[in-house]
C-alpha cells in the first residue's frame, strides 16, 4: 500500500486509462525512402520501428477528446461529474485559447475548472501531481487529466535527427477522491527541473522547427532521472523489488533500458512501446500504460512507477496503483 504523509483527504486513485493513436504509421523504410538514413541507422540510435503520425484534420483537441472519451467510459464517472479537465501538452497549435476547455466542451462536461500544463515530456506526470494535490485539498473531486500531443508539426521533416524520433497520440487518466476503504492510489509526486540546460531541447520561435542536443540529453537522461525514481519509490514506501511496471517517457529505447536498469527492478514489466509508437512527448506514458491494460499484460492494483522527463528540463515520478 503507498504509504501517505499529508494531512488531509487520504489522497486520489486512478479509475481508468484511454488511449489514441492516428492511423497512419510511418515506417522507418518510409523515412529512409526521403531522409539520408536506413532502418538500421534509426533502430540503433533510438530503438524505433515504427511511429503513427496525425492528418491535417487531427488536431491536440480531437486526439483528446478520443483518449479522453475512452477513459471516461471505463471509469463508471458521468462526464458531469467531472470538475476539472486538465491537459498536458507542449505543441499546441495555437497559444490561446487552451485546449483543456474545449476537450471539456466535446466530452459533454458542463462548467470544469479546465487549464493546459505544459512540462513537455514530463506533462502526464506534472498533471497526475497537480490533480492529486487538488483533489487532496478538496478543490476537486473527479479530474481527468490527458496527454496530448501533435510534434510532427514542430517538427523538421528533413531533419533526419528529429523527424525519426517524434510522433502523435494521447493518453488519458481518470482520478477521482480516495477514502480508507481503497486508500491511497497514487504516492508522493518528485519533481523538479535543470533550468540551465533549457536549450538543449527547444523551439527557439514560433516559425522554428523543433531543436535538442540528443547526446546532452542522452547523458543529462541516463544519470539525472534514474535517482528521482528511486525517490519516489521511497516516499510511497514500495522497494523496486515491488514493482510491477516501469513506465519511463518514451524517449529513446536506450534511455528507456538505461532507467530501467538503474532503478534495480528485475521483476517489472518495462514499457517499450517507442518501438511502435515513437516519442509522443506527453502522451507516451498513459498510452503505454492503457496498452498494457487493454492487452491485460499486468493485473488490475498493480504497482506502476511513473518516470517523465523532458524539455526544461523537467522531470517529474510518482508510484501509482493500476486501475
Amino acid at each position: 500500500m503507498i504509504t501517505v504523509s499529508q494531512p488531509g483527504r487520504m489522497g486520489s486513485r486512478i479509475l481508468s486509462l484511454g488511449g489514441y493513436q492516428p492511423s497512419l504509421v510511418v515506417t522507418n523504410d518510409d523515412l529512409a525512402a526521403r531522409l539520408a538514413t536506413d532502418d538500421e541507422w534509426i533502430r540503433s540510435r533510438v530503438g524505433i520501428q515504427e511511429r503513427r503520425l496525425a492528418g491535417r484534420e487531427e488536431g491536440i483537441v480531437e486526439m483528446a477528446v478520443e483518449a479522453g472519451g475512452k477513459a471516461l467510459a471505463r471509469s463508471g464517472i458521468l462526464p458531469r461529474d467531472v470538475d476539472l479537465v486538465i491537459v498536458a501538452t507542449c505543441s499546441g497549435e495555437t497559444p490561446l485559447p487552451a485546449h483543456a476547455p474545449r476537450v471539456a466542451h466535446l466530452l459533454g462536461i458542463e462548467a470544469p475548472g479546465a487549464f493546459d500544463l505544459n512540462a513537455a515530456c514530463a506533462g502526464f506526470c506534472y498533471g497526475l501531481g497537480a490533480a492529486d494535490g487538488l483533489i487532496r485539498a478538496g478543490t476537486a473531486t473527479n479530474v481527468l487529466v490527458i496527454g496530448a500531443e501533435k510534434m510532427s508539426q514542430w517538427v523538421d521533416p528533413a531533419d533526419r535527427n528529429t523527424a525519426v524520433i517524434f510522433a502523435d497520440g494521447a493518453g488519458a487518466a481518470v482520478l477521482t477522491a480516495s477514502d480508507a476503504a481503497y486508500g491511497p492510489g497514487i504516492g508522493p509526486t518528485v519533481w523538479g527541473s535543470a533550468g540551465d540546460l533549457a536549450d538543449k531541447l527547444t523551439v527557439p520561435t514560433r516559425t522554428d522547427f523543433l531543436r535538442q542536443e540528443g547526446q546532452a540529453i542522452f547523458r543529462w537522461a541516463t544519470s539525472a532521472v534514474a535517482p528521482v525514481a528511486l525517490e519516489a519509490c521511497r516516499r510511497a514506501g514500495v522497494e523496486p523489488a515491488e514493482l510491477a511496471v516501469v513506465a519511463p517517457h518514451q524517449a529513446n529505447l536506450r534511455i528507456v533500458r538505461s532507467i530501467a536498469r538503474s532503478i534495480g527492478a528485475p521483476q517489472a514489466l518495462v514499457a517499450e512501446d517507442i518501438v511502435h509508437a515513437g516519442n509522443t512527448s506527453a502522451a507516451s506514458i498513459p498510452l503505454a500504460l492503457a496498452r498494457m491494460l487493454s492487452a491485460h499484460e499486468v493485473p488490475s492494483g498493480s504497482p506502476a512507477l511513473l518516470v517523465g522527463f523532458g524539455a526544461g528540463l523537467a522531470y517529474a515520478a510518482q508510484v501509482v496503483l493500476l486501475p
